[in-house]
């Protein structure tokens, strides 16, 4: 089964890019928005070999509902041949990312472009 893009919604934008899923996070990234989002990010992370990346440029606030939401991406991809990649760049989640050790397991690359450029063996910066 291949996951249909959604329509753009208050949170959330699904599109295809070069052969990947990207989930752009839009806005307040909270309880309310993470509901909304994790049907579409179960769907897009469904595959054993789903290429997906979260994308957080558009994000104003994220919470720890943003955090489960990052987490429950990357066990639903860790097991597969697929690949999740990060964008992020607020300097705020940034630090969120790092302080609870997600940036170890998904480092953030700083752009769209850098994400989809890697190979899928790679998940992240040097």
């Amino acid at each position: 089964m291949r996951y249909e893009p959604a329509p753009l919604t208050r949170h959330l934008r699904v599109r295809q890019d070069r052969g990947h899923t990207v989930l752009e996070f839009r806005g307040e990234i909270d309880i309310a928005a993470a509901a909304e989002i994790v049907p579409h990010l179960d769907m897009a992370t469904a595959e054993p070999d789903a290429r997906v990346v979260i994308d957080l440029t558009r994000v104003e606030f994220f919470d720890c509902s943003g955090l489960r939401l990052l987490y429950r991406a990357r066990h639903r991809t860790a097991d597969g041949s697929g690949s999740l990649h990060l964008v992020c760049t607020h300097a705020l989640t940034l630090r969120m990312l790092r302080v609870t050790g997600l940036s170890r397991l998904l480092p953030p690359w700083p752009t769209l472009d850098a994400a989809l450029e890697q190979p899928e063996s790679a998940s992240g910066p040097v």
